[in-house]
C-alpha cells in the first residue's frame, strides 16, 4: 500500500509518500480501508520532535490521527462490526495513523459514519468535534444562559465549539479574523471580535463565564484571557497552558482529546440529524501531505482540511 511515514524528525520535507506494508488486524482489530485522513496540528508537532516527551512513535512513523471509511477484515473475536461497515475514529496517538491506503483500529474506538455527508468529510469530526464536545461539556460544564469566549473560532475545532455551545443555550462571543468571520457567523456566534485589530479584553465590558483557548498565546494574553471570566468560572486550554486564578476561583484546565466511541456516535447522529455542520475548506491528495504542513507552518491552512488515498 502507499502511506506518507517519515523516518526521522524534521520539517515536512522528512515526509515521504512510499510503498509500505499493509497492516494485518491484531485480536480485537479491524482493518479498514481509508477513504480520508484530516490534518491537526498535532501531527505537525508530533513530526518536528516537539512533542516527542508526550507522544513517544516509532520510527517510521504513519501519522493521521482522523480516520473514515470502510471495514475490510476483522480480526479474531471481533463482532461488533462486518466487512463493509462504514466507520469513523479518533485512533492513537502513537501508533501508525490513518495517512495511508490501509489502516487498523481497535474495534471499540470506532463509531458509525454519518449517512449524510461523504465518508471522506466525515474524517473531518472525531478529533476536531470530540475536542470541542469535551472542552465545553466535559470540562467546562457549559449549559444554557451561560457566556462563553471561544478564542480561535475560525479553526477546526472552532467551528464545532461554536455549533454545540449556540445549540447548548449559551452566549457565543468569538474570535475570528475577517476572512473567517462569515463563517463563524453562519455558525451561530452572537458576537465576533477581529483579532486582528482588537484584543478580547479590549472589547468586552461583560464578564463570560467560560473561555476556550484553541490557539497559541502568549502568557499575557492568557491571563487577560483569564481576567475576563468571573468568580468561579473555568478556562479550558488545548494549546498555551493556563494558571487560572485561584483569588476568584477560576478554574484551569489544559485538556486533552480522549477517545470515547459512545461520544462520537452521538456526534455523527447529530450531522445525520442536520444540527451539526461539516464543513471542509480543502482537500488535498495524500501525495501531498508535506505541502499541508508547509501551509500550516506559514498559516495557510484554515478549518478542516482532509487527505485522501489516491487509490
Amino acid at each position: 500500500m502507499k502511506a506518507i511515514r517519515f523516518h526521522e524528525y524534521g520539517d515536512p520535507g522528512v515526509l515521504r509518500y512510499e510503498d509500505a506494508e499493509r497492516p494485518e488486524p491484531a485480536q480485537g482489530e479491524v482493518l479498514v480501508k481509508v477513504a480520508a485522513t484530516s490534518f491537526n496540528p498535532v501531527d505537525a508537532g508530533i513530526r518536528a520532535g516537539y512533542l516527542r516527551q508526550v507522544f513517544a512513535v516509532g520510527l517510521p512513523h504513519i501519522p493521521g490521527i482522523d480516520v473514515a471509511g470502510t471495514v475490510v477484515a476483522l480480526g479474531a473475536g471481533v463482532t461488533r462490526w462486518t466487512v463493509g461497515d462504514q466507520v469513523i475514529g479518533f485512533l492513537s496517538m502513537v501508533r501508525d495513523g490513518a495517512a495511508a491506503d490501509f489502516v487498523t483500529a481497535p474495534a471499540e474506538i470506532l463509531a458509525p459514519a454519518p449517512t449524510a455527508i461523504p465518508l471522506t468529510h466525515a474524517a473531518a469530526l472525531p478529533a476536531a468535534a470530540q475536542t470541542a464536545w469535551q472542552a465545553l461539556f466535559d470540562h467546562a460544564d457549559l449549559s444554557a444562559g451561560q457566556r462563553v469566549l471561544i478564542n480561535g473560532a475560525g479553526g477546526g475545532v472552532g467551528g464545532y465549539a461554536v455549533q454545540l455551545a449556540k445549540q447548548a443555550g449559551a452566549f457565543v462571543i468569538a474570535t475570528a479574523s475577517p476572512r473567517s468571520a462569515d463563517a463563524v457567523r453562519a455558525q451561530g456566534a452572537d458576537r465576533i471580535i477581529d483579532y486582528t485589530a482588537t484584543a478580547p479584553a479590549d472589547a468586552l465590558t461583560e464578564p463570560v463565564d467560560a473561555v476556550l483557548n484553541l490557539v497559541a498565546a502568549a502568557e499575557s494574553e492568557i491571563v487577560a484571557l483569564t481576567g475576563l471570566i468571573r468568580p468561579g468560572g473555568v478556562i479550558v486550554t488545548t494549546a498555551t497552558p493556563a494558571a487560572g486564578d485561584a483569588d476568584r476561583e477560576v478554574r484551569a484546565v489544559g485538556m486533552q482529546l480522549r477517545t470515547d466511541a459512545e461520544q462520537l456516535a452521538s456526534l455523527a447522529k447529530k450531522v445525520d440529524t442536520g444540527e451539526l455542520r461539516v464543513e471542509v475548506s480543502a482537500t488535498y491528495p495524500l501525495s501531498e501531505t508535506a505541502s499541508v504542513h508547509e501551509l500550516s507552518a506559514t498559516g495557510g491552512v484554515r478549518g478542516k482540511v482532509l487527505l485522501t488515498p489516491g487509490s
